[in-house]
């Protein structure tokens, strides 16, 4: 059984804490630093700091690299965005889980993308995929949390209906929880919490950031990820402060709201 203060028993259906998706060691501490007791990875963000666009840009090796350079800055359980779970066979599903569990990652996310498209997979390999990967990590030594990630309305691919039909089809799979991003509204992701018994993981991005975690907690919500929210927002600054200093006017007025070496400094000792 689980320790009453691992990865796992975070997932509190109602009660849902904050896995905070991070891009290098200096965000992972400043998250920690600040209250996160729980760090992901961001496959977008990390995809942003080698100069590449988002979506099937980033191989598993470097994946795995990238989640061992930021568990090794933080103290908290870290979960891997580990996209399609890096190759279309169920067998690279499960392998994928074996890697990530050996390094130490408290658990992944897979989704249901053919990257490096935008389709979804088949409905019964997307639910083949995922038990595989279950299978793998029920054979692990350790405890490890697998979500299972229904992609299509994020990409337009299918409704909500289908997302419903696909996180059932993952929990009966053998999936530790799921994940719908980009459902059309709050009643859609209140249906969708209520389609599973499986902790329910919602991305707080876009739209829903203009929500409060208690109303995420009162859908029954278990955790919220930022997926690449916090890293686009450090990168609009850096586009504003951008378009002010090699605009026409030849501003620097944005970099006077910069944070005090004072305050940042303590938070990555």
């Amino acid at each position: 059984m689980p320790m009453p203060d691992s990865f796992r028993a975070m997932h509190r259906p109602g009660d849902p804490f904050i896995l905070a998706n991070a891009w290098d060691a200096g965000s992972a501490k400043m998250l920690v630093a600040m209250g996160a007791k729980a760090i992901a990875t961001s496959s977008a963000a990390h995809a942003f700091t080698l100069g590449r666009p988002d979506a099937g840009t980033i191989t598993r090796d470097e994946a795995l690299a990238h989640a061992q350079d930021l568990m090794a800055a933080v103290n908290v359980p870290v979960s891997g965005d580990f996209e399609n779970g890096f190759g279309e066979a169920p067998e690279t599903c499960a392998e994928t889980v074996r890697l990530a569990a050996e390094i130490g990652l408290a658990g992944i996310c897979i989704e249901d993308t053919a990257l490096p498209g935008s389709a979804p997979y088949d409905a019964a390999l997307a639910a083949e995929r995922i038990r595989a990967a279950a299978s793998a990590a029920r054979a692990l030594p350790g405890d490890f949390f697998l979500v299972a990630r229904a992609d299509g309305i994020l990409t337009g691919h299918y409704d909500t209906e289908e997302a419903i039909a696909r996180i059932q089809a993952f929990e009966s799979a053998g999936a530790d929880g799921v994940y719908v991003p980009g459902p059309p509204s709050m009643a859609a992701l209140g249906r969708l919490v209520k389609a599973t018994g499986l902790p329910f993981n919602a991305l707080v991005s876009g739209p829903f950031a203009n929500h409060a975690r208690a109303d995420f907690a009162a859908l029954g919500v278990a955790r919220l990820s930022l997926g690449s929210a916090l890293a686009r927002a450090t990168y609009r600054t850096i586009h504003t402060a951008g378009e002010a200093m090699f605009g026409t006017q030849g501003r620097f007025d944005t970099l006077t709201t910069g944070l005090p070496f004072d305050v940042l400094n303590p938070m990555l000792k």
